[in-house]
């Protein structure tokens, strides 16, 4: 055992113990060992093996430089016969004048509480020179007893937490292989879940459907009788051609196409009078014989009685509509398909929200469960109808600005960004965190909000920490107005990505430049709602870190001492020790801590005095890297930009959005000469795009067309639209997995060690929640009832 200073260098009056092998006690007991020798040369006491020539009384290296002392023998005749050999006492001579020393214990040794109580220091009077005096050598023996007191009390301690350790030892034992057993029984059941799925899907075929060439007039109809099956719940009923899903009120329009569907009893019922149950499905023609489109509607089967279709077409002149048509049965009725999809989108939020598996495994999982519940139910979708619900437009945006942000973050623009944020609001606080939330804002309009966080965060750790400020504090702030930010535009956040580049509603009139006005008007209000709320919520709470700079690093290096410890497995008598030797550095780290914190006095102030110094160690670390590249990338982000706008106000452009983003990455691809293009195929977010396509194949209904399309509801689609985007990007504030960006944020401060807690986050970040969303809310019924503005 070594005792030193802070700065690593022996004490004076330092005494240094090296202990025995670990695999010593296992051969022989200290008795054996018999001599405790005190080498001069290094002032290390040391211990002597079982070994030929170690037995002797005494046994000295070079002449004058050790000597031996037998631990069962009297001090006082050997220290007289060898007093002029013995050059040691003066490593008493002095006291060490620095009270802070820590201890430094060599890993591989450990020992037994019986041989630390035999192993005991030598203070003797008879170790007094010549040329000193009595009193002060009696001082120096005084205070090495008191030394000694000291060690063999910090022994007993000692072993009173390694009492304690081993029950935690034991407790954690436990606790692994508790999770050893939830691990084996997680995968054990979703390994279940998937084969049985799989299975399912496999046991029954593709139904194909049958299409059927019609020809309807308003002289003439169209009539076919269905035998009924005997499992048979509901009847599907499918029709393309020129259609539309509005109605007249959106039209103008009076051509339609009316579908009756007609069960009758059985012809051997005792009934006299049969009963007819007749369903009636209006269709409305597009009178400019546009696209082909597939309209769909579903009927309950009431009994294994027959079942009638009738056609007919109510039109302004007499002329042929062509049709087709198609007719499956289901084998589950409305209620049971509705419960089932209902337990697989549960699932799969649980998934999610517990991070039992990764995300993206998790909505994989979750189609799966929905193709084979399709299978069961008789309508089994095809490969091919399968890959015709993923909306590859969207991925196709989403990948190519994905290739755009990854070769713009080589430039350094985030880092300079931030810095310039400092340097604007010249060390006061709260100006820096409100340029901070605004520039987050501002990028993550028109760049993904999820890579906006994963540049600003590391950033934002580095200012906070210059400033003596709680990183997690304006971390979570700002990841809440990256969010809010998202919303502003088209390709801000993925919601509003899905929304515009959906067809459907493209075909309503939804373009880049209308969304995008809607939507940044109605964020400009959030925001100016949103910066006073934050200013609220953080009347009360403590920006600045509680301690001084050192105190906070040196509680986390007992933090990272105290984890290694507890990452060592009790598994052995070695490793035991290993793990006991870490939890004395860890005491003794905290005995500095404690002093720091009695000798340190708490000065807090409201302004950061040194802003011009630490501005200028910013600028040199974070800096624009290539300004070459950066202005090729601003280049060509507004160029696309530019020709998302052009493309809802020129109608001679055909490209979409997804081909747009495609193309921009190509450019900028080509501009800034990338010849190992694997580095920026990394950092392309496979998992995200992997993830949207599992979602789309699991929410193939959309719900908000759903609506729009619904004559009894005959809601208008554009207010259901801008409402879904407020909300899918608002309400990912409300807590800690509600986005991709803050568990992105949260992450990276956890790597970082100021890691922020689920309900940390839930007490800032559902308030402004709540306030943003009812904010929204005001704004589109301001902007769609009042105004009228669709």
């Amino acid at each position: 055992m070594r005792l030193e200073n802070r700065e690593g260098r022996p004490t004076s009056g330092v005494l240094e113990m090296e202990l025995p092998q670990a695999s010593a006690p296992s051969r022989a007991g200290l008795g054996s060992l018999g001599l405790v020798g005190l080498d001069s040369s290094n002032h290390r006491p040391q211990q002597g093996g079982s070994k030929a020539g170690s037995r002797g009384p005494y046994l000295s290296g070079a002449a004058g430089q050790s000597c031996w002392v037998p631990m069962d023998q009297d001090f006082g005749p050997f220290l007289t016969e060898r007093r002029s050999h013995c050059p040691f006492p003066k490593h008493f001579s002095s006291r060490s004048k620095d009270p802070c020393f820590t201890e430094n214990t060599p890993l591989l040794g450990s020992f037994s509480q019986e041989e630390g109580s035999r192993c005991m220091p030598v203070y003797h009077p008879e170790f007094i020179t010549a040329d000193e005096p009595w009193e002060n050598s009696s001082a120096e023996w005084e205070g090495g007893a008191l030394l000694s007191t000291e060690l063999a009390v910090s022994s007993g301690s000692a072993s009173t937490e390694k009492g304690e350790l081993l029950d935690s030892a034991h407790i954690r034992c436990h606790l692994s292989k508790l999770r050893c057993c939830v691990q084996w029984l997680k995968v054990s059941g979703l390994f279940v879940f998937v084969v049985l799925c799989s299975i399912l899907f496999s046991l029954y075929p593709d139904q194909g459907k049958f299409w059927q060439l019609l020809a309807v007039s308003p002289l003439e109809s169209y009539s076919v009788n269905l035998s009924s099956h005997a499992d048979s719940m509901l009847l599907q009923v499918d029709l393309a051609g020129a259609l539309v899903a509005s109605g007249p009120s959106h039209l103008g329009k009076e051509e339609h196409v009316a579908v009756e569907v007609t069960q009758a009893n059985a012809p051997g019922s005792r009934r006299r009078r049969p009963q007819q149950v007749t369903h009636n499905w209006t269709i409305f023609l597009n009178p400019s014989g546009g696209e082909h489109t597939v309209m769909s509607r579903t009927f309950e089967v009431l009994s294994r009685e027959p079942v009638s279709i009738n056609i007919r077409a109510s039109l302004q002149q007499t002329q042929i509509v062509p049709l087709l048509m198609a007719h499956q049965y289901l084998r589950a009725s409305i209620e049971a398909q509705v419960t089932i999809a209902a337990v697989i989108l549960a699932g799969v939020y649980v998934l999610i929200i517990f991070e039992i598996v990764h995300r993206t495994l998790a909505a994989m999982l979750g189609s799966l469960a929905a193709l084979a519940a399709l299978a069961v139910i008789g309508d089994r979708p095809t490969l091919t109808q399968v890959v015709e619900w993923i909306d590859f437009e969207t991925l196709a945006l989403l990948f190519g600005m994905m290739i755009l942000v990854a070769i713009f973050s080589e430039t350094g623009f985030f880092d300079y960004c931030a810095v310039k944020a400092y340097q604007l609001s010249r060390g006061r606080v709260w100006a820096m965190i409100i340029m901070l939330c605004l520039i987050a804002a501002v990028l993550s309009a028109f760049l993904d909000n999820v890579t906006t966080a994963l540049l600003f965060t590391p950033v934002t750790i580095r200012l906070c920490e210059v400033l003596n400020l709680d990183p997690r504090q304006v971390l979570i702030a700002e990841v809440i107005f990256t969010n809010i930010g998202g919303a502003a535009t088209a390709i801000g956040d993925p919601p509003n990505v899905i929304i515009v580049s959906n067809q459907e509603l493209r075909k309503m009139g939804l373009d880049f430049a209308g969304f995008t006005a809607h939507m940044f008007a109605g964020i400009c209000f959030v925001l100016l709602f949103s910066f006073p709320l934050l200013r609220l919520l953080y009347w009360n709470r403590k920006l600045y870190n509680k301690e001084p700079s050192e105190i906070v690093e040196l509680k986390h290096e007992i933090h990272v001492w105290r984890l290694t410890a507890q990452r060592i497995s009790p598994a052995s008598h070695e490793e035991t020790a290993v793990r006991g030797l870490l939890l004395e550095k860890v005491l003794s780290l905290e005995r500095l801590l404690a002093r720091r914190l009695h000798s340190f006095h708490r000065q807090i102030s409201q302004e950061d005095k040194n802003w011009e110094t630490n501005i200028q160690e910013l600028q040199k670390k974070h800096r624009i890297s290539d300004r070459t590249l950066l202005t090729k990338c601003v280049t060509v982000l507004g160029l696309v930009i530019f020709m998302f706008f052009l493309n809802s106000f020129v109608p001679g452009v055909h490209l979409d959005l997804g081909w747009i983003a495609i193309l921009g990455a190509i450019w900028l691809l080509i501009l800034a000469d990338i010849h190992d293009f694997e580095i920026i195929l990394h950092r392309v977010e496979w998992a995200t795009l992997l993830f949207f396509a599992a979602l789309f194949i699991l929410m193939e209904i959309p719900v908000l067309l759903n609506l729009s399309r619904d004559p009894e509801i005959s809601l208008p689609a554009p207010p259901l639209m801008y409402a879904l985007a407020l909300g899918a990007c608002l309400g990912g504030n409300g807590t800690l997995i509600g986005a991709s960006a803050n568990v992105v944020c949260a992450g990276i401060a956890e790597q970082h060690g100021y890691g922020f807690s689920f309900m940390e986050f839930f007490r800032l970040g559902f308030p402004m929640m709540i306030v943003s969303c009812m904010v929204g809310m005001c704004y589109l019924l301001v902007a769609h009832v009042v105004m009228g503005w669709n």
